[in-house]
């Protein structure tokens, strides 16, 4: 029989979860059914305190029971350097209280398995990190500069425009060639924001479709569709994208074989990547989603492929 090991969730506050779509509550349930006790924490109750690594947490069982999903107990300070596993799924934005954690969290790394390995999350944020892969990814530019992005713009004509560091399809604007919003729009977003923009060339094939595949230690194990709603170029799921069953085709299991050997090196266990007609346009390794989604359309659940490369990991 497996060993019971102890698993600490940083994670955003479990009472606001959808139980049908969050992929940490599929990981939890399966955590639970595998013997291993769990605690629950936000990532605002962590605290690095003369090198021990801390959080006010509280233990937690979860059912799937919508409403009466979770039962916490009595809160306890949590010294996370002594438990077996920390799951770091709390959601981006990845800003400086992210990186913070990351910080934070190395410091028991490895001796703890934090899952995504931390210093590798920090290194890799989605829109940047994919810039490592250019021959499978639509032509980018990731610039604050105005002159770039407006002779990128002259060049391919169809672009989209996003935040480096944004989420969930917020700020995603789809800028078409006699589009007269595009100095505006750069002017919102200088005003807001010192950062880089991402501008990519448009990918007429979103229209049908922006598949989400999952790789689990570098192994590409399932995907789905997400098809935009009508009127949007956004297929996050978020602003009404509508998931569908899918299959790899050999394109995408390309894009997968030449990605997942630099995914395990990085202990990227659980790691999400979005595809748009066969070019990789994201690199999701902060708090991956699709778990249950592919669970309903294809009854393989992800998570157990999951847990079985944390427990390797651990000798469990």
């Amino acid at each position: 029989m497996a060993r019971s090991l102890k698993v600490a969730v940083q994670m955003d506050p479990i009472a606001s979860i959808n139980i049908d779509a969050d992929s940490t509550f599929a990981l939890m349930l399966e955590a639970q059914a595998r013997g291993h006790a769990l605690w629950h924490y936000h990532v605002r109750d962590l605290a690095l305190l003369a090198g021990r690594v801390v959080a006010h947490a509280q233990p937690v069982e979860v059912r799937r029971v919508k409403g009466d999903h979770f039962r916490l107990g009595d809160p306890v300070e949590l010294d996370l350097g002594a438990v077996d596993v920390v799951l770091m799924r709390q959601d981006p934005p990845f800003d400086m209280a992210y990186i913070t954690a990351t910080h934070i969290l190395e410091h028991i790394h490895p001796r703890t398995t934090v899952v995504n390995d931390p210093a590798s999350v920090r290194n890799a944020p989605e829109k940047l990190y994919v810039t490592h892969f250019p021959d499978l990814m639509p032509e980018t530019l990731i610039s604050a500069d105005i002159r770039q992005i407006r002779r990128f713009r002259e060049k391919h004509g169809d672009i989209i425009l996003k935040p480096l560091f944004g989420n969930g399809g917020a700020g995603v604007f789809h800028v078409r060639p006699d589009d007269p919003n595009l100095n505006s729009l750069l002017e919102m977003f200088t005003e807001r924001s010192r950062e880089p923009l991402v501008v990519q060339r448009y990918v007429p094939d979103v229209r049908s479709g922006d598949k989400r595949i999952i790789l689990v230690d570098g192994e590409a194990l399932g995907a789905i569709n997400r098809v935009p709603a009508a009127g949007e170029a956004r297929s996050n799921m978020h602003v009404g994208g509508r998931p569908e069953p899918t299959t790899l085709t050999d394109r995408e299991r390309e894009i997968c074989a030449a990605i997942g050997p630099e995914l395990r090196r990085r202990g990227l266990i659980f790691v999400g990547i979005d595809v748009i007609g066969g070019f990789l346009t994201e690199i999701n390794v902060t708090s991956p989603t699709g778990l249950q989604e592919i669970a309903r359309f294809d009854g393989v659940h992800l998570e157990r492929a999951v847990w079985d490369a944390i427990e390797a990991k651990r000798g469990a």
